[in-house]
């Protein structure tokens, strides 16, 4: 079981804040698949995901992370400054 969180926009899109899931994804990019495949919604938060940052129990990382032990993925738009 992984907590799935989203932030700013991706959480509008999506709807909730954060869930669990029960995955059998390697990868983080294997998991936005299987969640682009559930509904609609995902589909449109993930449509580009040059415009995704992804972090991996509270590291920055990538699409290309494995999935294996870890308990958090959080997706966010990139950070601007200010």
């Amino acid at each position: 079981m992984i907590d799935v969180l989203y932030f700013a926009w991706v959480r509008e899109r999506i709807g909730l804040p954060k869930e669990q899931i029960e995955t059998q994804a390697a990868t983080v990019a294997d998991l936005v698949t299987e969640l682009i495949a559930r509904e609609d919604r995902y589909a449109a938060a993930f449509a580009d995901l040059t415009a995704l940052r992804v972090a991996v129990d509270q590291e920055l990382s990538d699409f290309t992370a494995p999935l294996a032990g870890v308990r958090e993925v959080a997706f966010f738009p990139p950070m601007t400054g200010g």
